[in-house]
């Protein structure tokens, strides 16, 4: 086996150790000889690192988990870059999620005016990454972005080009599985997923020869998934919906929900991730605690470990992953980056075609919106754009309205000032 070096970068998160029980878990197969553990919150990433490093020698071995805040430094020699960033930390969080409450407007890391300002503030830092990558990397190396929102970043990275990326969301995983066990699993399980990342719906179950979306369509468990309305809701929609959706179908229930709630997710997400660190630090601690599933990311470490060895051992297996759809999505344009099954293997993600391609003109006319803003976005975040900017939330279906997108945009602008210095060069 090939020995590599992996790079995390935003090693401080807590979800790290969910991640490094994923290589640990593959050390037949995945020969790691170091990992770089970079973050620029120096005392997070030491608690963390630390608790990593308890972990590979639980594990037997020696390998060596270098800490560090120097970027170059971690990204030299490196083979595969794995990117869980989050500029700004939780509190930029909580701002993203309380200003755009003030507006009647949801207020959530990845979608709506929220999103858009994670995304403003990520894009530059992962161009940075890119550009970095293109010069000292491993040839060959490979960026797996799990940074929100993911397929944003990837619309960018992917037409960047220069290095070879691909974008994460442990969604997919999840409603696959679920999708498995409602069927019994059947030996000829196949679905369509089409969409974007936070955006996408399965629009066929193969089960047992035939398509099952049509009966699963009418099962008031995934009514209840998808928080519709009524019975002839999915059915209108023509899909299951993944809970992402919930944001577009019930807004101003989200909205109101919000409001009423004494903390916002990300306060909630505060309190986790203190008892987290104060758990990793405890010496006797060598595995990641039962605590680490509250803070969410479920499959994490699965779709993560799994994608590097789908590419390292050319398994040639399906991932659903953020990447140019390559023609497959017959609404959207060439070279527009979706969330696709795809087959991985030591050649790179190459899009599966659609077993239905007819699909129902209400998911082809909201996926075509929010790509037209998630393109807006990227011009936006890379130049400064104001203009863009504003575009964007114009385009977005969760705000539209001119007022209040003005309003926020220029109220989160300033709020988060330290992190946008291209909208004021």
């Amino acid at each position: 086996m090939k020995k590599l070096k992996v790079a995390v970068i935003g090693s401080g998160s807590t979800y790290t150790p969910e991640l490094i029980n994923g290589f640990l878990t593959r050390t037949d197969r995945l020969d790691v000889s170091s990992f770089y553990m970079m973050d620029i919150d120096e005392p997070k990433n030491q608690i963390v690192s630390s608790l990593a490093k308890r972990m590979v020698k639980a594990k037997g071995l020696n390998t060596p988990v270098v800490v560090t805040s120097n970027l170059e430094e971690t990204l030299d020699g490196a083979d595969y870059v794995i990117a869980q960033l989050r500029v700004g930390r939780l509190p930029a969080r909580i701002l993203d999620e309380k200003i755009p409450l003030k507006y009647d407007l949801v207020g959530q890391e990845t979608t709506g005016a929220g999103g858009f300002f994670k995304a403003l503030r990520t894009l530059p830092v992962l161009e940075n990454i890119a550009n970095i990558m293109e010069k000292s990397a491993s040839p060959g190396a490979w960026l797996i972005n799990f940074s929100n929102p993911s397929g944003i970043l990837a619309e960018m990275l992917t037409k960047r080009g220069g290095i070879n990326s691909v974008g994460l969301c442990n969604a997919p995983i999840g409603f696959e599985k679920h999708l498995r066990s409602k069927t019994n699993n059947p030996a000829d399980f196949d679905y369509d997923y089409v969409g974007l990342n936070h955006l996408s719906w399965i629009t066929s179950v193969i089960a047992n020869g035939k398509d099952v979306l049509p009966e699963l369509l009418s099962e008031e468990e995934f009514m209840n998934y998808a928080s519709s309305p009524d019975k002839d809701f999915l059915k209108a929609v023509g899909g299951i919906p993944s809970y992402y959706l919930n944001y577009f179908y019930n807004h101003s229930k989200c909205v109101d929900d919000a409001k009423v709630r004494a903390t916002t997710r990300g306060e909630d997400c505060v309190a986790i991730e203190e008892d987290l660190l104060k758990l990793y630090q405890d010496e006797t601690l060598v595995e990641k605690p039962a605590l680490l599933d509250k803070r969410g990311g479920a499959f994490y470490s699965e779709a993560a470990v799994s994608l590097v060895d789908a590419i390292e051992n050319d398994l040639n297996t399906v991932h659903v992953v953020n990447t140019n759809h390559c023609g497959v999505i017959p609404f959207l344009a060439e070279g527009d980056v979706a969330e696709v099954k795809c087959v991985v293997g030591k050649n790179g993600v190459h899009p599966l075609p659609l077993i239905n391609p007819n699909i129902n003109q209400h998911i082809v006319g909201l996926t075509q919106g929010v790509k037209a803003y998630e393109k807006l976005t990227v011009q936006a975040g890379l130049n400064g754009d104001y203009n863009a900017a504003l575009g964007a939330l114009l385009t977005n279906p969760l705000i539209g309205d001119a007022r209040k997108a003005k309003g926020v945009f220029d109220e989160l602008l300033v709020a988060h000032r330290e992190y946008l210095p291209r909208f004021f060069a």
